[in-house]
């Protein structure tokens, strides 16, 4: 088991420069864990794409069913008490240290393609090119 960021679970289903990477991740560990938090993270994303006029209303809907799909039972909720405590001691956002509090919960590592969030957490935060 990994905790996979939102922009991982994004790399999926929006095809760019690390969706290969991402689905080779896939096949190779295929239980992800995630806080919450992502479904809002993912929706945001998912909006953006239709501002742009990259994906369509329905397009995007598809794609938000088929990643709550791969996630279902493995969405968790997170210590508040952890998460502001990461935030303080790494200068990190809560967002970010919602996906390390559940890592550390899980004892697992979180894959992300946030260099910054990956050096902040190097213990527990591995890149997606060194998962």
């Amino acid at each position: 088991m990994i905790v996979a960021d939102v922009n991982l679970v994004a790399y999926l289903y929006l095809p760019g420069k690390y969706s290969e990477q991402a689905e080779d991740l896939l096949l190779r560990e295929p239980d992800w864990a995630v806080p919450r938090l992502w479904r809002s993270e993912f929706r945001s994303i998912l909006a953006t794409y239709m501002r742009q006029k990259l994906l369509s209303l329905d397009d995007a809907m598809t794609i938000h069913r088929r990643a709550e799909g791969l996630l279902a039972g493995n969405e968790y909720d997170v210590s508040a008490m952890a998460v502001l405590r990461l935030a303080k001691d790494s200068g990190s956002s809560a967002y970010d240290c919602e996906y390390v509090a559940l890592a550390e919960h899980l004892d697992v590592k979180l894959v992300s393609a946030d260099a910054k969030l990956c050096k902040a957490f190097g213990a527990r935060a591995v890149g997606l090119s060194d998962a």
